[in-house]
């Protein structure tokens, strides 16, 4: 698959980049695709939440009322789950919601993810650029010259450029990652995936072994 590349002013450089594939062009896999972003928001999750049980709750334990002859159900303490402020049945306890996924099935993943926005019309080839010093009205400019302005964009750098991350960290609907922090989540959460030319070898290096 042959790709335009374009410049920061969104105007054709007269080059052309083939993407691999094997990466860009492979039957998606659902299901990996599934899992992939499935894992990615469980570790997302803090897992903190907690409940008190009836062992945790303030309270006398003096039985309330004598077991039999009351002719009402018999009753321990007053932290029994079935009174008001006593312990809850079967809360939330702290838990570790991450789960293990092969490599070669992340890169399944990541592949199929690639390739739906490959078929979608969702990818963008910028040729290397950089800033002098932050400024998050140059990298606006960037974005309504690609016409991506209004839309949720991914730009993936080929190494950790400081000045052009933080010229976007105050824009919610753009993010900066570079090809070795790229996931599956990240790609498909994007309306545009944008990959500098020198992101292009280390993505197809990472996910061609």
């Amino acid at each position: 698959m042959e790709v335009k590349v374009l410049n920061i002013s969104g105007k054709e450089t007269g080059r052309k980049v083939t993407l691999s594939d094997s990466v860009f062009g492979i039957e998606p896999n659902n299901h990996a695709v599934y899992l992939d972003v499935k894992q990615y928001l469980a570790n997302q999750r803090q897992g903190t939440h907690k409940a008190k049980e009836r062992a945790e709750v303030t309270g006398s334990t003096r039985k309330i009322k004598k077991q039999k002859g009351t002719g009402t159900a018999r009753a321990g303490s007053v932290k029994s789950p079935v009174f008001k402020g006593g312990g809850t049945i079967f809360g939330p306890r702290p838990r570790n919601y991450s789960f293990k996924l092969n490599k070669a099935l992340k890169r399944l993943a990541r592949k199929s993810a690639l390739t739906m926005k490959a078929k979608e019309q969702g990818l963008i080839v910028l040729e290397d650029f950089t800033f002098d010093a932050p400024n998050t009205k140059n990298f606006i400019n960037v974005l309504k010259a690609l016409g991506i302005d209004n839309k949720k964009s991914l730009f993936v750098l080929g190494d950790t450029n400081k000045n052009v991350y933080l010229s976007s960290r105050n824009l919610k609907a753009s993010s900066v990652v570079t090809a070795s922090e790229l996931s599956t989540y990240a790609i498909l959460n994007a309306n545009n995936l944008v990959l500098l030319e020198g992101a292009l070898e280390g993505i197809e290096d990472n996910l061609s072994k």
